[in-house]
């Protein structure tokens, strides 16, 4: 598998766990289990690929190794878990409104 599937993967993974974090701490931000997966899902995607962009060495163009794939699940998880915070702050002003 090469690597750069590997990275997606990963970036899937820890953006969904990231979102659903973000949505069982903070009840008011949750968009439900399935919108906190699929916005942290997106997050997670969009956020490791902007890293790997800005930090070429996570890219894994030499092989697989522990470094890349923690620098992977970090900024997907975060980033999933911004993306999701951010869209429900927006779905609570849009109700509110």
């Amino acid at each position: 598998m090469s690597a750069t599937i590997v990275n997606i993967i990963l970036q899937l993974i820890a953006g969904a766990v990231g979102g659903n974090a973000v949505g069982k701490t903070n009840e008011n931000l949750s968009l439900g289990m399935g919108g906190n997966t699929v916005a942290g899902a997106v997050g997670g995607v969009a956020g490791g690929s902007l890293l790997t962009a800005l930090i070429p060495m996570l890219s894994g163009a030499g092989g697989i190794d522990i470094g890349q794939l923690a620098g992977q699940l970090v900024g997907g998880g975060v980033s999933g878990a911004i993306v999701t915070a951010v869209v429900g702050l927006i779905m609570k002003s849009m109700k509110s409104a």
